[in-house]
């Protein structure tokens, strides 16, 4: 994360939460304005590991088989040759994505999901760890194909860069002023420590009332009558599994709610559909999110398993 931050300025609890998307063997949505630092910050978490990384700048052009690979035939050996396309890769950086056709867009549907890439019938499996960091430019729609209900279900998380506060523009001016930092990032850890991280993190405990906290967040948004399409089970996975990364860094071994509360808005939120009303009242799936977090009531704990001597859960340990 402190490497991270040589180069992003003031976004602490952004980064950490890319780092727990990796952590939870996800991907990661980039969504904001124009040069706000959405792919310095997917370069910045690439560089930061040494392994495989591959960067895809999406356009109309591009075709399905630059994404997955293609197979060439080779007058030598007189048979087909599998080429790897750019997504055999532990890092994936996507760029624009939303900038590609339907047709290239779906290309990552099924290694997003499954880990593997299906060419002429034969299946490839994608190293570990494998994560795609996508960035868009949600205000300039000219040109560009929204992201299919299917594929914005894959990623793990969706956040905004936002705009720096004038304490952390100013320092960017003078980091960034003279000389690109991007290019002192040096690699903190490589893919064998990160797959041992991520085994720490599938480790975090998280309690049955947690878990069915978990279920009545995502239960929620598909009652919500603002709402035309709920969230999916594999959001309430997705959920839980980032709970648990968020709890590793943090150095607990337990899942709190207010972790599944912190995180609910951008595991959950662009997943979501609102109808058509929401939408004419300007009401965002953000906002509804935050409300029914708001709302709904915290889970409660009659025993710590952490803590016998005082009978109180680990998550009420904040006075919640």
């Amino acid at each position: 994360m402190a490497n991270i931050e040589q180069v992003i300025e003031g976004k602490s609890a952004t980064v950490r939460l890319a780092l727990a998307v990796l952590l939870a063997e996800g991907h990661l949505l980039i969504e904001d304005v124009p040069g706000v630092g959405k792919t310095k910050l997917a370069k910045a978490l690439a560089r930061s590991i040494d392994c495989s990384v591959r960067r895809i700048q999406f356009t109309p052009d591009l075709l399905p088989s630059d994404v997955t690979g293609v197979s060439v035939y080779n007058q030598e050996t007189r048979d087909f040759e599998f080429k790897p396309g750019a997504v055999f890769a532990n890092l994936v950086v996507g760029d624009e994505i939303n900038r590609a056709s339907p047709k290239t867009q779906s290309a990552l549907l099924e290694c997003m999901e499954e880990r593997q890439v299906t060419v002429d019938g034969t299946t490839y499996e994608l190293q570990a760890p494998f994560m795609v960091v996508a960035t868009q430019n949600p205000i300039e729609m000219e040109g560009t194909y929204p992201l299919p209900e299917a594929q914005r279900d894959r990623f793990t998380a969706r956040i905004a860069m936002g705009y720096p506060d004038p304490r952390a523009e100013l320092a960017m001016l003078g980091l960034h002023g003279d000389h690109d930092p991007l290019n002192d990032i040096r690699a903190v850890a490589d893919a064998a420590l990160v797959r041992r991280l991520i085994e720490t993190a599938r480790a975090v405990h998280a309690a049955d009332a947690v878990q069915q906290y978990a279920i009545a967040l995502v239960t929620a948004t598909r009652e919500a009558p603002e709402i035309r399409l709920g969230a999916s089970p594999r959001s309430t996975l997705q959920l839980l599994r980032t709970a648990k990364a968020v709890a590793a860094l943090e150095g607990r071994d337990y899942v709190l709610p207010d972790d599944l509360q912190a995180l609910a808005v951008p595991v959950l939120a662009h997943r979501l559909i609102p109808t058509a009303d929401a939408q004419l009242n300007r009401r965002t799936t953000d906002t509804i999110v935050s409300e029914i977090v708001h709302r709904l009531p915290i889970p409660q704990a009659n025993r710590n398993p952490y803590d016998a001597r005082d009978g109180r859960a680990p998550y009420e340990s904040r006075g919640r």
